[in-house]
């Protein structure tokens, strides 16, 4: 499919939409991508052709702040196995039927929003993080490496155990390049990346950079709060749309 002229500048689009949300509100390329490619592309095709834009922005968004060597001196016991574990779930991505993927997919970006939407943030305390880090890493890794999705439940983590918004989003943005070198490995491993993804990956990342900018430029003119409610409820409904194709 990645021989036609639409669906290349279909994909391309998406790339600038989702590179624009992730000027305006930190976050959500991945997700962005992730959510509407696979709408008319199988899902190891799209989670491949996210892996260039998402590792250049999200590397930038993880090198910024000052923090980085203190996250990662408190947070490598959750990093490390969500790293780890994308191998293993990558081996049960080519195991199991695409659909049932899909379908976690929509799901986990169901709980994504629905969670996002509510409001309240849960609270871990310092006593519970020591194991509730490892144990979330485990399964944000082993859904990274099934969906191609990093935020259920690493970023819910991340907010959860009250980092202040800085240091908040230089950690996804670590635990994002971390999973999106993981995944890259995990796919190549198990033949799901080609040449020819790479490359339209790769050329993908100049119109997210430029959707950026433009985000970027957005953000001064728009209430961000409710572009953040906006795009989660995109999220939500696009969620809806992928658990629904799967299941039929």
């Amino acid at each position: 499919m990645l021989d036609d002229p639409i669906t290349l500048a279909a994909t391309a689009g998406v790339f600038l939409l989702a590179g624009a949300v992730k000027g305006v509100i930190g976050l959500g390329l991945p997700t962005v991508c992730l959510a509407v490619l696979i709408l008319f592309l199988d899902l190891p095709s799209t989670m491949a052709l996210v892996l260039v834009p998402s590792f250049v922005t999200n590397l930038w968004q993880a090198s910024v702040g000052g923090h980085a060597l203190s996250l990662l001196l408190r947070l490598w016991p959750f990093l490390l196995p969500a790293a780890a574990l994308v191998w293993v779930g990558g081996k049960t991505f080519a195991m199991v039927d695409m659909s049932l993927m899909s379908l976690t997919l929509g799901l986990l970006l169901i709980v994504y929003a629905a969670v996002n939407l509510e409001g309240r943030r849960p609270e871990i305390a310092p006593e519970k993080e020591r194991w509730m880090g490892p144990l979330l890493g485990s399964v944000n890794g082993l859904f990274t490496g099934m969906t191609g999705s990093f935020v259920v439940p690493g970023v819910l983590f991340l907010q959860a155990i009250g980092l202040p918004r800085d240091q908040l989003v230089q950690a996804m943005g670590i635990l994002f390049t971390i999973s999106t070198v993981a995944l890259a490995v995990s796919l190549g491993g198990n033949s799901f990346l080609t040449a020819e993804l790479g490359l339209v990956s790769l050329a993908g990342t100049a119109p997210a950079l430029a959707g950026m900018v433009i985000g970027q430029r957005l953000r001064r003119t728009l209430s961000e709060e409710r572009f953040r409610r906006v795009f989660f409820w995109s999220i939500l409904a696009l969620g809806l749309v992928i658990a629904a194709k799967a299941s039929s």
